[in-house]
């Protein structure tokens, strides 16, 4: 109710001057704390000197953004260029081979990043999934699936496994366990759609190409095996009006946002100061409230990035990607909360959807949350923060279900009713703004520690009740409404456009 309802534009104006206010004087709080920190003996590790014309020290506490864009980034661009390079030749010389060309290509790069040992791991693991799926039995298929998974997050197989990485350098555990993991998934939905459609009778050679293919080897995104294998079949693939400047912008922002990102920390050190809870109780509650929101922007940010740059070489290979996550600033409800939308993808086709049907009923519902958080919680390694995450996150998608139930019911139904769909929108805001700082706590447990989630708890709920926390709400309350006016305006667009399309 109310989804599709304007609100005044007073009102609208009103919001937007609200959160913007908030968001700099929690931005300069966060501005003053970083110049007061920048000297601090806690600091010295992950804050050191960055670019010289800007003359301030940077925060590198996220040592994989570190390597990616520092001692790494001449071996990605070397690698992908490559990639791109034969790709284009080998289309215009001999389309009918460039999905063959994707899968040696790969090989080569793996072999020369992680050792030949490494491969025939790799390949065994991807034999013994093609020998099962000729069973064509769907759950022996998922739980070998499973059991490769486990046998990369869990000692000893996992150390015993590793030892098949030639040489060592910083980012080996990272692709080890990208590399391995991305493996067995898709391992594993080529198993899948091979029982789904046995008349189709997909070859160990397709599973290799779709398994080894670069772009997506290590970091991902995931492409079910069924999409992938329609897309790189194409033997002359068209190009939509327009793709080629799509492309080029999207590599355009790609590039923009890491720069962003480089500059933003010289100026915050929103990875540092959570690591120092002596500092970071100093901070003023709007200050904190901002340092746990921007952890979980850049979270977003880092994973945006990552797929974009990704996706812009997948695309100039024809083929359509799973998109970036959804930004968490637009996020209020546990639903359409992912960071990465391919994984996302896999375990609701697999899994959450084959199990909760239309997720209507509350007990089908909570199997299938029940059943894919425990994937995804062997997916990131079982650890004890890990089963807190999942636990809360699994709580917080089924507790919306019976919310919904709830204000179905009878007596809530006929109030909401009884309202105008203005008031109504402005109801469920108020609900969406308390949800979106449950996903925000919820995830900060694994983004960052739970030491520092107890201390924005403490504060924002305890210590700085009634006036923090009502501030806080009613801030986020004002986005919530932007993002649902935007909502608005993209449906009424779509729905133009559907009606303007010819019969």
């Amino acid at each position: 109710m109310g989804i599709k309802t304007a609100l005044p534009a007073a009102e609208l104006g009103l919001y937007s001057l609200v959160l913007s206010g908030a968001l700099a004087y929690a931005g300069r709080d966060l501005l003053e704390a970083s110049k007061d920190g920048a000297h601090r003996k806690s600091f010295r590790e992950s804050v050191r000197p960055g670019w010289e014309y800007i003359g301030r020290k940077m925060d590198v506490a996220d040592f994989e953004w570190v390597m990616w864009f520092t001692s790494f980034r001449n071996v990605i661009i070397f690698a992908l260029s490559g990639h791109v390079l034969f790709a284009k030749l080998c289309t215009m010389v001999a389309p009918q081979l460039r999905s063959w060309m994707y899968a040696v290509y790969g090989v080569l790069a793996v072999v020369g990043t992680m050792g030949p040992k490494y491969l025939l791991l790799l390949l065994g693991h991807c034999v013994g999934l093609y020998v099962v799926s000729l069973l064509g039995q769907p759950w022996l298929c998922l739980g070998l699936g499973l059991a490769s998974l486990a046998s990369f997050k869990l000692d000893p197989l996992t150390s015993w496994q590793s030892g098949f990485v030639t040489g060592s350098f910083d980012l080996q555990e990272v692709l080890f366990h990208g590399g391995s993991g991305f493996t067995v998934l898709r391992c594993t939905s080529f198993a899948l759609e091979r029982c789904a459609h046995p008349d189709r009778r997909y070859s160990l050679a397709d599973l290799l190409k779709y398994n080894f293919y670069l772009p997506f080897f290590f970091f991902g995104p995931i492409m079910t095996f069924d999409r992938f294998h329609a897309q790189v079949s194409q033997v002359e693939p068209v190009r939509p009006d327009g793709e080629l400047w799509r492309i080029r912008a999207q590599a355009g922002l790609s590039v923009v946002a890491i720069i962003t990102v480089d500059i933003f920390f010289h100026f915050f050190y929103i990875l540092t100061i959570p690591n120092d809870l002596k500092f970071a109780n100093r901070l003023r509650n709007s200050a904190l409230a901002g340092l746990a929101y921007s952890n979980l922007v850049y979270d977003w940010v880092k994973a945006a990035v990552l797929f974009g740059v990704v996706n812009t070489v997948a695309r100039l290979d024809h083929l359509d990607p799973p998109r970036p996550p959804k930004c968490i600033t637009a996020l209020y409800v546990f639903a359409e909360t992912h960071f990465d939308r391919g994984i996302n993808d896999w375990l609701c086709k697999y899994v959450y959807n084959h199990i909760g049907g239309e997720h209507s009923a509350v007990i089908p519902e909570l199997g299938a949350t029940v059943a894919t958080f425990a994937i995804t919680t062997l997916w990131l390694g079982p650890c004890d923060i890990v089963y807190l995450w999942s636990f809360l996150n699994c709580f917080g998608l089924n507790f919306e279900l019976w919310v919904q139930k709830l204000a179905e019911w009878g007596p809530l139904a006929q109030i909401e009713a009884s309202l105008s769909e203005e008031m109504s929108r402005r109801v469920r805001a108020l609900f969406g703004a308390m949800n979106f700082w449950a996903i925000i706590m919820y995830n900060l447990v694994s983004l960052n520690s739970l030491e520092f989630t107890e201390l924005v708890a403490r504060r924002l709920l305890l210590t700085g009740f009634p006036q923090t926390t009502l501030a806080v709400l009613f801030v986020t309350y004002c986005g919530i409404q932007l993002v649902k006016e935007r909502e608005r305006t993209l449906a009424l667009e779509e729905e133009k456009q559907d009606k303007e399309k010819p019969e």
